[in-house]
């Protein structure tokens, strides 16, 4: 019996070795997991199941949302601008210089979105998001203080350069929070993008000329009367400088492993079951990026992407163009404040839209169903455009036309969230972010075409008021309705392919 018993202590002087080896590995992997940013991120996600991600979901508003407001904020004031840098010999002819500053800024982030996505996927997310908001902050006050039409395309083609956080907040909002609202953060990213795009031209409208408009508060001869588009401009950068403060408390989502560990993919941690062959995706470099454009479901949803976007920037141009233009030319002859004030308006409903109406929709519509319902509603809303100007004045006109613009932008946000929600369903975390940049450089491109080309039709249909096929304004709402049709037709097989990734 004392045999057996005696064993005992030899077998386990036997294993002693192995213990410290053992213990030492674990020690070792736990430190490499304490000093990385996207494992103590999902440490601490684990630990705040049941919770829901206020302050994560807030910081993605807030940087979304202040990165988006100068893209579009130039378009009430841009006619207004282009006139007084007197590039333009003809009244005919601003629409067409007009377009050229709008796309400066989509034609410099087309440049380097793919860069962006790269730094974002190699170095982490919040770097990216940190020096687009600083170039904010330098590069939009510059635009403000442009005394000449080149300094005004330079300053917006460099903010478009150094305008890297799209790609990369996308793939922050799918990774900082849980997966059950994983979602939630890109509908949080494409609503916050839809305010900016509404409020940044409103910010516009309102504050653009503050020396005319409120001449108790702003003199002639302070820098707010000799460069009167500086006040919006500044107001931008100020709240974009309160965002990239808040990046403090940002927490970086890339994994960043030493050692043994070399994959930057949270799948490999969460997910032990994955393929080979994603495995060796996530381990390929230019290999990988190579294969991003043979994911047909990616590449069909970022092109869908960018058709619809396309169709978006050139109505946003239009809009503000066509409402300060004069009456004889087909217009509304609206001022800036009243075009502040329609995107105001516009931008208040949309809001409550995403919150109250936007959910339900997105739950009990498919998504690509969700784009062809608005694709279709969008068609006779553009058609309608050109019509008003001819029929209603005063209140009237005011009131159809908020009515308008609010549909129009809410058709556009759901649009987008769908796209977004597709685009980073089609690609596992570690290339998430090229997958994002890939879609901003296409999408950025079109975007680029976009302004240029509409300016360049609205300047021509300006001169056209008596034709008599699609006379004035009737031809650009005619070619914005004819792009949404083409993305309608592109919504269907065998074009569009739809496959979800096992994140």
């Amino acid at each position: 019996m004392d045999r057996p018993m005696a064993a005992a202590p030899d077998a386990a002087v036997g294993m002693v070795p192995a213990v410290p080896a053992t213990s030492n590995a674990v020690v070792g992997e736990a430190r490499r997991r304490l000093r990385c940013p996207g494992c103590r991120l999902d440490q601490r996600k684990a630990e705040r199941e049941g919770m829901f991600p206020y302050r994560e979901l807030f910081l993605i508003w807030l940087v979304t949302l202040c990165s988006t407001l100068p893209i579009q904020m130039l378009f009430p004031f841009l006619y207004f601008m282009i006139r007084d840098l007197h590039i333009a010999r003809d009244e005919k002819d601003i629409g067409f210089y007009a377009g050229f500053v709008g796309a400066s800024f989509m034609a410099g982030r087309a440049l380097t979105a793919v860069i962006w996505g790269m730094v974002a996927d190699k170095h982490g997310r919040k770097q990216v998001i940190v020096i687009t908001l600083a170039a904010i902050v330098i590069f939009n006050t510059l635009f403000g203080l442009s005394s000449t039409y080149w300094m005004a395309i330079f300053t917006r083609a460099m903010l478009g350069l150094l305008s890297g956080m799209l790609g990369p907040i996308k793939a922050y909002a799918t990774e900082a929070c849980r997966k059950e609202y994983s979602h939630l953060g890109l509908a949080i990213v494409s609503s916050s993008r839809g305010i900016g795009l509404v409020v940044g031209p409103a910010i516009g409208g309102y504050l653009a000329q503050p020396a005319d408009k409120y001449p108790g508060l702003f003199s002639k001869k302070s820098i707010f009367g000799r460069f009167p588009y500086f006040l919006p401009s500044l107001s931008v950068s100020i709240l974009a400088f309160i965002a990239l403060f808040s990046c403090f408390w940002l927490q970086e989502t890339l994994h960043k492993h030493t050692g043994d560990v070399t994959n930057n993919s949270i799948e490999t941690v969460e997910d032990p079951l994955a393929s080979t062959d994603a495995q060796e995706k996530r381990q390929g470099g230019s290999g990988v990026f190579l294969q991003l454009f043979k994911n047909w479901p990616l590449m069909s949803a970022i092109i869908l992407y960018s058709i619809f976007s396309l169709q978006d920037v050139a109505y946003a141009e239009v809009f503000s163009l066509w409402a300060i233009s004069d009456r004889r030319y087909g217009g509304l002859s609206f001022s800036t404040t009243d075009v502040g004030n329609v995107l105001a308006i516009s931008g208040l409903f949309l809001m409550l839209y995403q919150l109250f109406i936007y959910p339900s929709v997105a739950k009990f519509v498919a998504p690509i169903t969700l784009v062809r319902i608005t694709a279709i509603l969008t068609v006779p809303l553009l058609s309608s455009y050109a019509i008003m100007p001819a029929v209603l004045s005063g209140f009237p006109l005011h009131l159809v036309v908020n009515c308008a613009s609010f549909l129009k932008n809410a058709f556009t946000v759901s649009s987008i969230t769908v796209f977004n929600v597709l685009i980073n369903d089609a690609v596992t975390q570690d290339v998430r972010g090229q997958a994002n940049g890939i879609a901003v450089t296409i999408m950025s491109i079109s975007k680029a075409i976009a302004p240029a080309v509409a300016g360049i039709i609205f300047s021509w249909a300006q001169k056209r008021q008596k034709a008599s096929f699609l006379p004035g304004d009737h031809l650009v709402f005619f070619m914005l309705s004819v792009v949404t049709v083409i993305g309608i037709v592109f919504t269907f097989r065998p074009f569009f392919v739809r496959s979800i990734i096992n994140h």
